[in-house]
């Protein structure tokens, strides 16, 4: 998998993170696990996409999405189906799509996979 695009996740759950890993890895792709924040910040010139848990405690899954994509990142979102409000702001921020966690779960690989075959980074915002 040594040209296989590199896939930050953000996610703090552990089962969430080990299901995007999983379905990041069925895709395709080479996850690697980052924290936000800091941790987002130097990670985002080794890969091309992005995944962010939006309902993350430990970090603001916003911003996750607007350092990510101000690095140059893809970003593909999840959260709960119904919240409408938070969808919208991670669309704002710079996510390409914000994915229902069921979606995720009955669709991870397939939807991921074509992601990453739509192609790697855009050029960092000024």
């Amino acid at each position: 998998m040594a040209d296989a695009p590199v896939v930050l996740i953000v996610a703090d759950d552990l089962i969430w993170a080990d299901r995007l890993v999983r379905a990041v890895t069925a895709a395709g792709g080479m996850p690697r696990r980052v924290g936000a924040g800091a941790a987002l910040a130097s990670a985002v010139g080794e890969a091309g996409f992005a995944v962010v848990d939006l309902t993350a405690r430990a970090y603001d899954g916003i911003a996750a999405v607007e350092l990510a994509t101000a690095g140059g990142l893809r970003v593909l979102a999840v959260g709960q189906h119904d919240d409408h409000e938070l969808r919208g702001r991670a669309l704002a921020a710079g996510a390409e799509r914000v994915l229902a966690y069921r979606k995720v779960f009955e669709d991870g690989p397939a939807t991921i996979a074509a992601f990453l075959a739509r192609g790697a980074s855009v050029p960092a915002r000024p």
